[in-house]
């Protein structure tokens, strides 16, 4: 103990932090201890998700050759993880629509039904976003075929 009362002060706020740490700090039974920098689900009507999931479709769509867009079917998860700004994790399917790349409002735009132009793919995107700096890139994309 004595030699705790001569410690240097940084250290017993180290100790204090790792105690806080490894005990969850004040996190309720319910629900479990944050990692910091560690992933969390994410709620897909969450307005940061939705700009990273917009941003990652439209990156696709300047990528992909196909003349046609494509767009959101379903979001099957979403992640995110604080970092020095928000790393998001998404998996999603996509549609082929029947909008050319030449036609502006994509929200809009129906599914092609017809077999030999139906297309869904999966695709799994990392968004990376620095809100304050009104940054944001797609940092991983991997699509196949549905």
């Amino acid at each position: 103990m004595a030699a705790l009362l001569r410690a240097p002060l940084f250290v017993l706020g180290a100790l204090a932090l790792a105690g806080m740490l490894s005990s969850g700090g004040a996190a309720s039974p319910a629900r479990p201890p944050r990692l910091l920098g560690g992933l969390l689900e994410a709620d897909a009507n969450e307005e940061g998700v939705q700009r990273a999931l917009d941003f990652a479709v439209s990156e696709y769509n300047k990528a992909s050759n196909d003349k046609f867009h494509h767009r959101v079917v379903r979001l099957k998860g979403a992640r995110k993880q604080l970092v020095s700004g928000v790393n998001y994790f998404l998996d999603v399917e996509l549609g082929r629509t029947t909008c050319t790349k030449s036609q502006p409002n994509l929200t809009t735009c129906p599914f092609h039904d017809q077999p030999h132009l139906k297309k869904r793919v999966l695709c799994s995107f990392q968004v990376y976003t620095v809100p304050w700096m009104n940054s944001t890139s797609l940092t991983k994309s991997s699509c196949q075929n549905a």
